[in-house]
């Protein structure tokens, strides 16, 4: 299923919201959005909330034999999974090409940086080695996937343990977590991925784009970097040629950004380590006791529900109470009622419309005034005539034409409508 295009007016408000230096959530240009990191209840398992985009990252290990061109290091493995659950514009079982690519930046930024010593996964040189799988799923997608997946990727690698292996002769043992505490991974820097996008050819420049904005930019940045300012990996795309200063000013910018995100990573790991060692429950476990699955919950603005009937009664108080018109009824022809019509109505209407409103209403009457007469005459012509009998009505139904019989003593049986009789009194008057 494609995407929804944007309309063209959608387009153009983003640019000059971007121009004037505004966004969509009211972020200033090199704010990031909220960010929320859990951890689930095995070791290895992250959720990462940035804004609206979801992610979760799982590590998984397994003994495997190591590659010929290196039997001394351990095997890393990325896998980043585009689900329709996170957006209607992904395939289900289908790689796209934003898989391929942001599994590629994945693997630049985490495996060829360096930031895990992979000989530590050695167990047997040329036989036995570890291979670490990390599999990123995109749970809801809002925009600037990048920097949420390397996040989640490197949170849950500082977050998982390997078993505890042993070896007596030509026989590996791995022990339970219950045999033996489980090892950490030896982790000697935390690269993470900063986004930037640029639009109209670089003129202007965003921090984490959300979904809207990166469908209107005209290039994208990605920068790896860690907390000692080392650059990682960079990747530009969308054919945008970039100055050294725009470059260089970027870097900067990452560079600040990369170091409270650092922080509050080890935040997270260093609250979840207490909480384990403590006995308490963490991850989907934290829920179970209130018999509901909590742990993905969205926060909820708290409001004071305290005083809101005190609050009610005193604005009921103070309020002004509504003017009670009762509109009367008009009568414009006898044993008709009409309600509504004719009277003063100012919705809406300004004071020229409201007098052409009345004379208009004048006018009506005087016609209706002169349609009662013109009945009152045409009535006693009748009676002086002592013929037949005919009602005249407005009434524009169906015409039908009564004649009575000339015998005086038998009295006309059918009936029909007023208008029926009155028409039937013109083509006799139209003859005479």
């Amino acid at each position: 299923m494609k995407e929804t295009p944007l309309s063209n007016c959608e387009r153009d408000f983003l640019l000059k919201a971007i121009e004037e230096k505004k966004r969509l959530d009211g972020r200033q240009t090199y704010d990031y959005r909220k960010m929320k990191i859990t951890f689930g209840t095995d070791y290895g398992c992250c959720f990462v909330d940035l804004g609206k985009t979801r992610v979760m990252a799982q590590v998984s290990c397994e003994l495997v034999v190591p590659k010929e061109s290196r039997p001394n290091e351990g095997i890393m493995f990325f896998n980043i999974e585009l689900s329709p659950m996170a957006s209607p514009a992904f395939e289900q079982g289908r790689q796209s090409e934003l898989s391929v690519k942001l599994n590629r930046q994945l693997e630049r930024c985490l495996r060829n940086s360096k930031c895990i010593d992979t000989e530590s996964l050695c167990v047997v040189s040329g036989e036995k080695v570890w291979q670490i799988r990390v599999d990123v799923h995109m749970l809801n997608h809002d925009g600037n996937l990048m920097d949420a997946a390397s996040i989640a990727a490197i949170t849950a690698l500082c977050h998982f343990r390997r078993p505890d292996v042993g070896i007596q002769g030509d026989e590996v043992t791995v022990y339970s977590p219950e045999e033996r505490d489980p090892i950490p991974l030896s982790i000697y820097h935390m690269p993470i991925s900063v986004s930037f996008s640029f639009f109209q050819q670089g003129t202007y420049l965003l921090v984490d784009p959300c979904e809207r904005e990166e469908r209107v930019m005209d290039g994208l940045l990605m920068i790896a970097m860690n907390k000692h300012r080392e650059i990682c990996s960079i990747q530009s795309s969308g054919g945008i040629m970039l100055l050294k200063e725009q470059v260089m000013r970027c870097s900067k910018i990452a560079s600040v950004k990369v170091s409270e995100i650092t922080e509050l990573i080890s935040k997270a790991l260093e609250n979840d380590k207490k909480a384990r060692k403590a006995g308490e429950r963490c991850g989907f476990a934290e829920s179970m006791p209130q018999e509901r699955i909590t742990a993905l919950k969205t926060y909820e603005t708290p409001v004071e529900m305290t005083d809101v009937s005190d609050r009610a009664n005193d604005i009921v108080q103070k309020a002004e109470a509504p003017p009670q018109m009762v509109p009367s009824p008009v009568v414009p022809v006898p044993g008709v009622g009409q309600v509504g019509q004719g009277l003063q109505n100012t919705w809406g209407l300004e004071e020229g419309d409201e007098e052409e409103e009345e004379e208009n209403d004048s006018s009506d009457e005087d016609q209706e005034e002169q349609v009662t007469e013109m009945k009152e005459k045409q009535h006693e012509k009748m009676e002086i005539r002592g013929g037949d009998v005919v009602e005249i009505s407005d009434s524009e139904e169906e015409e039908v034409v009564i004649l009575h019989p000339e015998i005086p003593d038998k009295a006309p049986i059918t009936k029909s409508s007023s208008h029926q009789k009155g028409a039937a009194a013109l083509k006799k008057r139209q003859k005479k």
